[in-house]
């Protein structure tokens, strides 16, 4: 196996028992027995379990694609077909693996705070995204006047309340009624 087949090989097998056990649970042993390899290799790689576990992280948490699906899904013209394209995108294409529980579970059951950080700014963007989209229905007339930020929040609870059921409790939706539901439902409700 080559040196960049080794290292995919330790982040591969350490982002499976993190995201399974939490990041307290996992010895450096354990990846090393799975992976077939010896601690002095991974400590070549990452420097350190924390360091692995960061690079995990860093690749598992990032939602840059979704993040560009999302701007592109609501860069439409029309306000309302823009809206409806974002709720549709954010249902269908959500970055599941982003959120595998173990991965924020360090000695204590606290987020890690390089991954808090990550989250924070990716959930950020898609927030003003949403905010953005919320304005320019309001601007054009579409909504009557309203909070366009307490608007904002009250879409994405919608839209995060349908993941989570489908993520942590793998509740089987079917997305497009999902997306038509949450979409009616907030038009109806803002006009």
């Amino acid at each position: 196996m080559t040196q960049p087949e080794t290292a995919a090989k330790i982040l591969r097998v350490a982002s499976k028992l993190f995201s399974e056990k939490g990041y307290a649970n996992v010895s450096v042993r354990d990846i090393c027995r799975e992976t077939k390899t010896t601690p002095p290799v991974l400590y070549y790689y990452f420097g350190s379990k924390k360091g692995l576990f960061d690079q995990v992280a860093r690749e598992n948490i990032s939602m840059g694609a979704f993040i560009s699906r999302l701007a592109e899904a609501s860069s439409l013209s029309d306000p309302k077909k823009a809206l409806e394209s974002f709720t549709s995108t954010y249902l269908s294409s959500f970055p599941e693996h982003a959120f595998y529980p173990g991965l924020y579970l360090r000695d204590s059951a606290t987020l890690d705070k390089e991954s808090a950080r990550m989250v924070s700014v990716d959930l950020e963007k898609i927030r003003k995204m949403a905010l953005r989209l919320v304005e320019d229905l309001l601007s054009s007339g579409g909504f009557k006047k309203t909070d366009p930020e307490m608007a904002t929040e009250c879409l994405l609870g919608m839209l995060n309340r349908v993941i989570f059921q489908h993520i942590h409790f793998s509740k089987s939706s079917d997305r497009e009624s999902y997306t038509r539901f949450v979409t009616e439902f907030f038009f109806r409700a803002l006009r």
